[in-house]
């Protein structure tokens, strides 16, 4: 990205030209899409396998100019509320710089994802350690650095920082009351219980270590907004429980993920600001975080792969492609995600690579490894397409490339990242 092209794009959008300026994106190429990512994404797609006949590998294509407009509905929404990234959801570093440069913070759960931020030359204070369950060298490094929050809901965990990090402050991590509309539930795993508060806030307060405030999750990709009002009413009832132990004031409250971008977030931020209006009125030097994921990352990439084998049977066509469910397609089976494809033909069709009003056939997609477990996609509509054709996956941000392995020699981490930038306004 040359620095004219960044003064030019920075004179409309300051923060587009930071994201375009910052570590992970600085020096890279960057594609201009203009207006309307989704079709100009596809053109992208479409223009790099036409141009470098080579390109079989399946490749992500991350717009940076969704990231921007991603954080502006945030903090319209929730102005008061600072993101802390769930490293988790996507670690693509441009992405991390991305946000890095619009002022979000990071939850980290590894000393690796820690690592990952630091390196963008981020600032520890801008990492909260959201991990309750730490190992003891994971503790030592982040004491080493200088990540001084982090969450817990337990007294071994109260013994390990006590030992390893004794200047970290807490946030005791609640079972959200209710997780049941999430995607992927944490409760079962993570979180106090109404009965364990005041155990173990005597228990932080007898190793002498700091409780700043409270943490919640409402589980990854929730759908209920209610969830969060129940939540927050719950942190307010340990905040009182703290200082009826006469505890230092507690000024930290973190909400925690499970944020999805669409209508279920605009339901969300209203019922988060009513209910920090109702239960936190007027407190005085209080700090407001979150964790969101998916918002950010899921709408943001989208994933273009190759079509490695055909197999008609009657009517059935089916297709192998060169990702899968061992890879980036493991959020079928671990995010419960519904995924789309779209037909990219540049081998076979090049008067009509899109293939609009072209006849199409129920059809399967299978991913490249040797288990039949690896299916994609059943009773799909698809036109005939051949091998070396392409199937483009929008919306393929979230828990993806992150949670793939290299199963049968098929790295998922291999799996390189193409950027370019829309229009966010």
């Amino acid at each position: 990205m040359g620095s004219e092209q960044v003064r030019a794009v920075g004179s409309g959008n300051k923060s587009l030209q930071a994201v375009l300026s910052s570590p992970g994106v600085k020096g890279k190429k960057v594609s201009s899409l203009g207006k309307g990512s989704k079709q100009g994404v596809f053109d992208l797609i479409q223009s790099i396998v036409n141009k470098k006949q080579e390109v079989k590998d399946p490749f992500y294509v991350l717009d940076l100019g969704v990231v921007v407009g991603l954080m502006e509905k945030w903090n319209l929404a929730l102005p008061n509320v600072r993101p802390f990234y769930a490293v988790k959801c996507n670690p693509e570093p441009a992405f991390l710089g991305a946000l890095a440069a619009l002022g979000s913070g990071f939850d980290c759960a590894s000393r690796a994802e820690i690592e990952a931020v630091l390196s963008l030359g981020v600032s520890p204070d801008r990492i909260v350690y959201a991990n309750p369950c730490k190992a003891e060298t994971h503790i030592k490094y982040a004491a080493g650095v200088g990540v001084n929050l982090t969450t817990f809901d337990s007294r071994d965990e109260i013994e390990k920082i006590r030992r390893w990090h004794p200047k970290c402050a807490l946030l005791l991590r609640l079972k959200a009351p209710s997780d049941s509309g999430a995607r992927c539930p944490l409760g079962p795993k993570y979180g106090a219980l109404p009965e364990e508060v005041a155990p173990l806030l005597q228990a932080a307060q007898a190793a002498r270590i700091s409780v700043a405030g409270v943490s919640f999750h409402v589980g990854s990709g929730a759908t209920h907004s209610s969830a969060y009002l129940g939540a927050i009413a719950a942190a307010k009832s340990v905040f009182e429980t703290a200082a009826k132990l006469g505890m230092p004031r507690m000024r930290v409250l973190n909400i925690g993920g499970g944020f999805t971008m669409g209508p279920q977030f605009d339901e969300a931020s209203t019922t988060i600001k009513s209910a920090l209006r109702g239960y936190f009125p007027d407190e005085p030097r209080f700090t407001l975080m979150a964790e969101p994921g998916r918002f950010f990352a899921e709408t943001a990439f989208t994933l273009a792969t190759n079509i490695i084998g055909k197999r008609v049977r009657g009517e059935l066509r089916e297709y192998w492609i060169n990702d899968g469910i061992y890879g980036s397609m493991n959020c079928i089976l671990y995010d419960h995600a519904t995924i789309t494809a779209l037909p990219l033909a540049c081998s076979s069709n090049a008067g009509n690579p899109t293939c609009r009003g072209m006849r199409t056939f129920g059809s399967t997609v299978f991913g490249p490894t040797c288990d039949a477990l690896d299916t994609v996609l059943t009773g799909h509509q698809l036109p005939e397409l051949q091998v070396n054709d392409w199937l483009v996956f929008p919306n393929m941000g979230a828990y993806t490339a992150s949670a793939g392995s290299n199963f049968n020699g098929f790295a998922t981490s291999a799996i390189c990242t193409r950027l370019c930038y829309s229009n966010p306004c």
